[in-house]
C-alpha cells in the first residue's frame, strides 16, 4: 500500500478552562494509527472519520492548536461527542 493511502489518525485535547483552542496531542499513519485507535476504543473515546480534516491535523506539529479555518469543524465533533456520551451515560 502506498504510504499516502494507509489509513491515518489523530488525536485532540481540549480543556476548558486550559486550552484556547483543541491541540494536537497524537497522530500517524498505519501501524501508528491502528495504535491511536485501539487507544481511543479501549478508553471509550469516540471517533469520528473525516478525511478532509485528518489531511490538515497529519501536516501538523503535536501540540500545536488547530488552525481557525478548522475551528467549526472541530466543534461539531465536539458537540458530536459530548452527545455520544451523554447517550452512553444515560443508558
Amino acid at each position: 500500500m502506498a504510504e499516502d493511502q494507509r489509513p491515518k489518525a489523530a488525536a485532540l485535547r481540549y480543556e476548558k478552562g486550559k486550552d484556547s483552542a483543541p491541540r494536537l496531542v497524537a497522530k500517524g499513519q498505519g501501524h501508528i494509527a491502528a495504535k491511536i485507535l485501539q487507544l481511543a476504543k479501549d478508553n471509550q473515546i469516540p471517533v469520528h472519520e473525516d478525511p478532509a480534516l485528518i489531511e490538515i491535523l497529519s501536516k501538523m506539529n503535536l501540540e500545536e492548536q488547530i488552525p481557525g479555518d478548522c475551528y467549526r469543524v472541530v466543534a461539531e465533533i465536539l458537540a458530536w461527542i459530548y452527545k455520544a456520551q451523554l447517550q452512553a451515560t444515560a443508558k
